[in-house]
C-alpha cells in the first residue's frame, strides 16, 4: 500500500520539487482544522488535502487577496465571509468602491449603505469618541487626501474651527459625549471661518480664505455627502451582520477615500473600546477591495487595525489586482496571503521577493485558471515545511461559472507563438454582471448578453463580445473603459475596436 501511494505522489508536478527532503505542502495536521472553528477553502493541488483556515497557528487573522481581473477574488471574498459568518457569527463591513458586492450582500440579507445615493455620513459624528480625538482624525484624513500639511496656518485654522464647532454645540472636547446628541457638520465649521473672515480681525485673510475653500469642496450642493446629518449609525456598523458600504455613488476617489478613512477611524475606536471577549473566531472583518488610495498610505487606520486587530478579534481583508498598491506595513504583516493568477512580471517579482517562494510556485501562479490560488501563511513558530502551497480550486457556496472572452481573433500568429499576451480573459458570472451594471447596462440588456454567452458555452471571441455590447446600447467610450478595466493595453484596445467594426454615431 505504501508503494502504491508513493507511485501516486510521484507525478510530474511533484517531480519538479525535492519533496523527499522538503515536503511540497504543510501536513494535514496544519491544513485540517476543527470544522466548527475554521473556514473550508478548498483542497490542495498535490495531495488533495482539504484546507480549512483559522488563525490559531498564524501571526494574525489578516488576509490579502491578489489576482488579476477575472481570477476569482470577489468569489473568494464572498465565500470566505459567508462561511465566517456561519462558523463564528462574524460581522463584515465591506468598503465597496465599485459596487462589486452590493447585489450579493442584498441577496444574503445584509445591509446596503449607498453613500451619494440617498445616504449621508457626517464626518463630525462622534460615535462615542471624545471630540478632541475626532478632530485629530479629521485633520489626519485631510493630511492624507489634501496638501494641508504644507500650509500649517490653514491647518491650525481648520483644527481650531473644528474644536470651536463642537464647543458651540455644547460638547466638552476632552470628554466622551452623551448618546444621541447631534454633532455639528462641516457647514458649521465653514460658517465659523466665514464669520472670522468677515470680522476683519485676522492678520492673514488669504490663509483664511484658502482654509474655507479647502473645506467647501466637501460641502458643495450636490456633493455635500459628508456635511449633512448622517442617515446611518456609524458606531453600529461592526455589529450589524453583513454590511456593504457602496461608494460608487460618490463623485471621485477623493470622496471615496474620505468615507473610507472615516469608517476605518470609527471601526478602530470601536475595536479598542470593546476590547477582547472570550468568543471563538473573528468579531468583524473589514474588507478593502481596490481601495488603493487608503491601503497605500502609512497614516491610514488600516495599518492600525493590522497591528492591533488580533488582540481585539478584528480582521482586515484587502483585495487588489496590484500588490504594490498595498502599503508594505499591511502586505508584509498579514497572516495569510491568497495569490490568484498574476499576469504582470513586475507584480510577480514583488510578491516573490516579499514572500520568498520557489520558481515552481511562481510558474504555477502564472498559469492559474480561475479560482486556483497559492496560499502563504506566516506561522507563529518555525515550521519544517513550505509556508506557500497551491490550492486546486477555491470551493464556493455556488458553482463557479466561468465566462471566457477569447482574444484568438485579435492576436497575430506571432503574438500567439511568443506567448506575451493573454489568449483570453475569464470572469465569474457575478463579476461580469457587476462590470456591466457599473457601465449602466440595463437589466434586460444584461440578460440578453448572458443568454447569448450561455448559448455559446459561456465563451465568445472578443470582437463578437464588443459587437454584442454595442448592440445592447453600450457606447464605444464605455466599451473602451470596460476593456481598460480588464487591464487590456491601449494599443490592443484600438485593434479590438477596429476588428469588431463598431463605430461612433
Amino acid at each position: 500500500m505504501t508503494i502504491v501511494k508513493m507511485q501516486h505522489v510521484m507525478s510530474n508536478e511533484i517531480s519538479k520539487r525535492s519533496f523527499l527532503s522538503r515536503p511540497p505542502e504543510p501536513p494535514s495536521s496544519i491544513l485540517l482544522n476543527d470544522p466548527l472553528n475554521s473556514i473550508y477553502i478548498g483542497n490542495t493541488k498535490i495531495f488533495k488535502i482539504p484546507f480549512a483556515w483559522n488563525f490559531d497557528n498564524v501571526t494574525n487573522p489578516h488576509i490579502a487577496v491578489v489576482g488579476i481581473t477575472g481570477a476569482g477574488k470577489s468569489y473568494f471574498v464572498k465565500t470566505f465571509l459567508i462561511r465566517a459568518n456561519y462558523i463564528w457569527d462574524t460581522n463584515a463591513v465591506i468598503i465597496d468602491w465599485a459596487s462589486e458586492y452590493k447585489s450579493w450582500v442584498k441577496q444574503s440579507g445584509g445591509t446596503i449603505i449607498s453613500l451619494g445615493k440617498g445616504d449621508y455620513l457626517n464626518i463630525l459624528d462622534l460615535a462615542g469618541m471624545k471630540p478632541l480625538d475626532r478632530v485629530k482624525q479629521i485633520i489626519g484624513a485631510f493630511e492624507i487626501l489634501t496638501d494641508i500639511s504644507s500650509y500649517p496656518e490653514q491647518r491650525r485654522l481648520t483644527e481650531e474651527a473644528l474644536e470651536q464647532s463642537y464647543a458651540n454645540f455644547g460638547f466638552n472636547i476632552a470628554e466622551r459625549p452623551p448618546e444621541n446628541k447631534d454633532a455639528p457638520t462641516l457647514k458649521d465649521v465653514i460658517a465659523l471661518l466665514q464669520e472670522q473672515l468677515q470680522s476683519g480681525g485676522y492678520e492673514y485673510p488669504a490663509e483664511l480664505e484658502n482654509a474655507i475653500y479647502r473645506l467647501r469642496q466637501f460641502a458643495r450642493p450636490g456633493e455635500d455627502f459628508f456635511s449633512r446629518k448622517s442617515t446611518l449609525n456609524i458606531s453600529k456598523l461592526a455589529t450589524s451582520g453583513m454590511v456593504d458600504i457602496d461608494l460608487s455613488g460618490l463623485s471621485d476617489d477623493t470622496f471615496r477615500a474620505l468615507a473610507t478613512l472615516f469608517i476605518l477611524q470609527t471601526l478602530k475606536e470601536k475595536m479598542r473600546f470593546e476590547g477582547f471577549s472570550e468568543t471563538k473566531g473573528i468579531k468583524t472583518f473589514v474588507v478593502l477591495d481596490e481601495a488603493w488610495k487608503v491601503a497605500s498610505d502609512d497614516r491610514s487606520d488600516a495599518i492600525t487595525i493590522v497591528r492591533e486587530g488580533r488582540k481585539y478579534q478584528f480582521g482586515l481583508l484587502v483585495a487588489t489586482q496590484n500588490p504594490t498598491d498595498i502599503n508594505e506595513a499591511i502586505y508584509s504583516n498579514v497572516g495569510t496571503n491568497f495569490i490568484l493568477r498574476i499576469k504582470f512580471e513586475k507584480f510577480l517579482d514583488y510578491i516573490q521577493g516579499s514572500l520568498n517562494f520557489s520558481s515552481f510556485i511562481r510558474s504555477e501562479i502564472s498559469n492559474f485558471g480561475v479560482g486556483q490560488a497559492a496560499v502563504d501563511m506566516s506561522f507563529t513558530t518555525s515550521m519544517k515545511f513550505p509556508e506557500v502551497f497551491v490550492l486546486d480550486k477555491i470551493k464556493g457556496e455556488e458553482p463557479l461559472y466561468i465566462y471566457t472572452i477569447s482574444l484568438s481573433d485579435i492576436l497575430t500568429q506571432a503574438e500567439v507563438s511568443a506567448n506575451i499576451l493573454p489568449k483570453d480573459y475569464q470572469f465569474e458570472a457575478d463579476e461580469l454582471k457587476n462590470k456591466l451594471i457599473n457601465y449602466n447596462v440595463s437589466g434586460d440588456s444584461i440578460n440578453t448578453i448572458f443568454t447569448k454567452l450561455n448559448s455559446q458555452n459561456r465563451s465568445m471571441n472578443m470582437s463578437d463580445f464588443v459587437k454584442l455590447l454595442y448592440a445592447n446600447n453600450l457606447s464605444i467610450n464605455d466599451i473602451v473603459s470596460l476593456l481598460k478595466s480588464m487591464s487590456i493595453e491601449d494599443i490592443l484596445i484600438t485593434r479590438i475596436i477596429s476588428t469588431s467594426g463598431v463605430k461612433n454615431g
